[in-house]
């Protein structure tokens, strides 16, 4: 539009004007090439960028309203200091590590910035062989990659009782810092720090978080989220 407007001009105005080098044109070309190039980088730079926590009942909310959940807790935490990021809770009550891999690709159809991995613990009451979840998690975490190269991964750890059995309850909580360690992801160390086992933070179950167990599970995932937030954002 700004170039038919030039042209425009020029034929309206004195011969002297039409009488511009070639040269003053090519500049405004140039020049308005280099703002278009200006303005795309700023708009991409102001993208909202996505959160996607996939994970089973925990991140769901079971019980709760879904902005109860922990996820929801992040979104207002992150609008409240400026952030621009989008929640997605993709959490489903009953997911085990293979129903996830088998889940995660339709969620895949569009960009993920951030990817927070809470899948496991229906593996750990179901006894489930841990090397299987190992291989499982690390299934969909390449999956994520390949779709998503630039990522940034979040692994939620996840612990069993020790009426599971001592060693399976050390197999099974080894498979995150494992993960972890080769995968290069981000751990946060135990998503039910402080919850678990807690009657009062807890629902009837004694599984399912409260509403007010739900808000220490978001402090314990921000503890970790926030300098990848806060490094992002000085990009």
């Amino acid at each position: 539009m700004k170039l038919t407007i030039n042209w425009f001009w020029a034929l309206a105005l004195s011969t002297t004007i039409l009488g511009c080098s070639q040269a003053d044109t090519k500049e405004q070309i140039q020049s308005g090439q280099e703002t278009t190039t200006e303005d795309k980088a700023n708009t991409k730079k102001e993208e909202t960028k996505v959160i996607l926590f996939f994970g089973n009942s925990l991140t769901a909310g079971y019980g709760l309203e879904p902005t109860q959940a922990f996820p929801a807790l992040i979104q207002e935490r992150l609008d409240s200091l400026g952030y621009n990021y989008k929640v997605v809770n993709a959490g489903v009550s009953g997911e085990t590590s293979a129903g996830g891999k088998s889940r995660v690709d339709w969620l895949l159809k569009k960009p993920v910035d951030v990817f927070v991995l809470e899948l496991g613990a229906n593996d750990g009451l179901r006894g489930i062989d841990p090397e299987s979840t190992y291989k499982n998690l690390k299934t969909i975490m390449d999956k994520v990659r390949s779709k998503n190269p630039d990522v940034q991964i979040l692994l939620a750890g996840m612990q069993m009782p020790p009426s599971m059995g001592q060693k399976y309850a050390t197999q099974f909580s080894e498979v995150f810092t494992k993960l972890a360690k080769e995968e290069n992801v981000v751990l946060i160390p135990f998503l039910l720090e402080g919850v678990a086992g807690d009657p009062e933070l807890n629902q009837k179950d004694g599984i399912h978080p409260t509403v007010e167990g739900q808000k220490i599970l978001a402090d314990n995932v921000w503890q970790v989220m926030e300098p990848l937030v806060k490094a992002e954002a000085a990009l």
